[in-house]
């Protein structure tokens, strides 16, 4: 420790040397300073370990001195120095957090004592400081790599996910980028909706998963040109309870939203919809949103049973009605909104093409 650097202040030219002397014998490297201000320069130039102070001096006391190097965020101990102990001076002293007391005149080895535990205090004070910042680096650097580990993770889940729902969809579509476009046409409507940023995050991602279960339907009913029996069609319907049990089960937000997605978005406002016939607010919003993006985009592309459909044709359809799809299929707000945005649709339609 006797490597450590020492500034001692005093104006008293003969008290100053003599400290000094002393702990240079001790091995100390000391700075000395006739008054506060000097002191605090010094300070402010040059780092020190403890500084040993009279504590009254002209212009700026030893009380001032350890408030003002307070102020300028260096946490130096301080000893004080003083002939006169008084019990005020002392509450004050230990006000301002001052290390400990010399009194005047002094014993050498008590200065040297006193001078000895305030470096090892200020050494421990330090070593401290260290550990925290080298812990405080290190939970930062594995928390950074934890959180790169978790973004790879749900990036090669979102892929496999995307990858096998594109298999199960590219079967009856000729393209791929329908499923792009519905996590577009989902952002856009939930946006409009005043849905929150996490809500329309799931979506996007979960949305895109609605017909995951047709890769459970056979290409003869699935890719059939023509129009499905009952016994077809109902095979057909059954896409969306196999789509919830590939789904269902998991406590990950996005797919438990997936999986409802799955099962509902073919359910419809008036209760005409499968599986289940639900009605109005029965069938969750995730659901609601999907069934019209899915219905707008379903009209306007071009599949095994029927040729593509303008966009004004498709909302004259979603809005008015053609018999087999009527507006009472869609809840009411939603499909106001859809109205809002129904541009935009046109837009993502056009841009995402493969």
């Amino acid at each position: 420790m006797n490597n450590a650097k020492l500034l001692v202040v005093d104006d008293d030219r003969t008290l100053l040397s003599s400290v000094v002397m002393i702990l240079e014998e001790e091995g100390y490297e000391v700075s000395s300073a006739s008054n506060g201000k000097e002191a605090l320069e010094v300070l402010k130039r040059d780092g020190h370990d403890v500084v040993v102070t009279d504590i009254k001096m002209p212009g700026m006391s030893g009380l001032e001195l350890i408030e003002a190097i307070k102020s300028t965020g260096i946490e130096t101990p301080v000893i004080l120095m003083t002939a006169f102990v008084e019990i005020k001076t002392t509450i004050e002293a230990i006000r301002k957090n001052a290390f400990d007391f010399i009194i005047k005149p002094y014993d050498p080895d008590d200065l040297i004592l006193t001078v000895e535990k305030a470096v090892r205090f200020n050494h421990l004070v330090k070593m401290e400081k260290d550990y925290k910042c080298r812990l405080e680096a290190t939970v930062e650097q594995r928390t950074r790599e934890l959180n790169n580990a978790l973004i790879m993770v749900k990036d090669l889940n979102n892929e496999l996910l995307m990858r096998l729902t594109a298999a199960a969809e590219c079967r009856d579509t000729d393209t791929g980028s329908h499923l792009t476009r519905i996590g577009l046409y989902c952002k856009r409507l939930s946006d409009v909706l005043g849905m929150s940023a996490d809500f329309i995050d799931d979506i996007v991602f979960a949305g895109t998963l609605h017909d995951i279960g047709k890769i459970g339907v056979a290409d003869g009913i699935l890719l059939k040109p023509g129009a499905l029996t009952k016994d077809e069609f109902d095979v057909m319907k059954g896409h969306t309870t196999i789509g919830s049990g590939m789904l269902k089960g998991s406590s990950n937000a996005r797919i438990m939203m997936a999986e409802t997605i799955a099962m509902r978005h073919h359910e419809r406002w008036d209760g005409s919809g499968y599986p289940d016939g639900l009605r109005g607010e029965q069938t969750p919003l995730p659901a609601r949103i999907v069934i019209i993006c899915d219905q707008y985009d379903a009209l306007m592309m071009k599949r095994p049973y029927k040729p593509p459909l303008g966009h004004d044709r498709t909302y004259e359809i979603i809005t008015i009605g053609d018999g087999r799809t009527i507006p009472k299929h869609f809840d009411p707000a939603i499909l106001e909104a859809f109205k809002n945005v129904a541009t935009d649709f046109a837009e993502i339609f056009r841009s995402c093409q493969d």
